[in-house]
């Protein structure tokens, strides 16, 4: 699952970012409003988390002009704000829920959850490749009938890779989607999680799904030589 954070305050977007990582969640973090609103435009994300002050463009014109376009990803709309005014606002510009700073980390999971759970009512939530299964609702992952244990990290590398099965995806992907911007794709660290994904998801198995593309990097395919 992969969730966009539209917060200027750098703490919040931080402790969000990190908890939801933690819950296997792959994120992106937009500090501004208007390239908040190109980043959910262009690329597929099933939540928008996203704060109503912002510079730039607010969230209030963000939501109305993403449901204008015809996007219906669930939007969690996050404000300091907590006059009903404000919440009538919020929903009525689109939004599909809203939750009020401060706030507890266990509610906003909660909310979280339930809109991904309606999110997928229109998609499905499974993920599969021959025999390999990953359940993104459950953070779940197993072939041929044999449950797969991952770490937070592998578990995001594989989503990610079936997310684009028969696509190769490069190291400099990988570090935006999977770690952060900042991360050093030059590093071995990438090369290494993916010998652990392969040792736990094609070792014992006929048929190799995960494959290196030299100079380049990776591709998840059953059909790959």
């Amino acid at each position: 699952m992969r969730i966009l954070v539209i917060e200027d305050e750098r703490k919040i977007a931080s402790f969000i970012q990190r908890g939801l990582k933690e819950e296997h969640y792959a994120v992106d973090i937009e500090a501004d409003g208007e390239q908040g609103l190109f980043q959910a435009e262009s690329n597929a994300y099933n939540l928008i988390v996203l704060d109503i002050m912002l510079p730039g463009k607010d969230g209030i014109f963000i939501c109305r002009e993403l449901r204008k376009r015809g996007l219906k990803v669930p939007i969690l709309m996050l404000t300091a704000r907590d006059a009903l005014e404000d919440k009538v606002s919020g929903l009525d510009s689109g939004a599909d829920d809203y939750l009020t700073k401060p706030f507890a980390f266990e509610e906003f999971l909660a909310r979280v959850r339930s809109l991904l759970r309606r999110g997928e009512q229109q998609s499905s939530h499974l993920l599969r490749v021959l025999d390999l299964q990953l359940d993104q609702l459950a953070h779940r992952v197993h072939r041929g009938g044999v449950d797969i244990v991952l770490s937070s990290k592998e578990y995001a590398l594989l989503e990610f890779l079936m997310l684009h099965k028969d696509q190769v995806v490069t190291r400099t992907m990988i570090s935006e989607h999977v770690w952060n911007e900042s991360f050093d794709s030059f590093t071995n660290v990438i090369d290494v999680h993916v010998k652990h994904l392969r040792d736990k998801v094609d070792k014992n198995f006929s048929v190799a799904l995960i494959h290196t593309i030299r100079g380049t990097g990776y591709i998840l395919s059953e059909h790959h030589p």
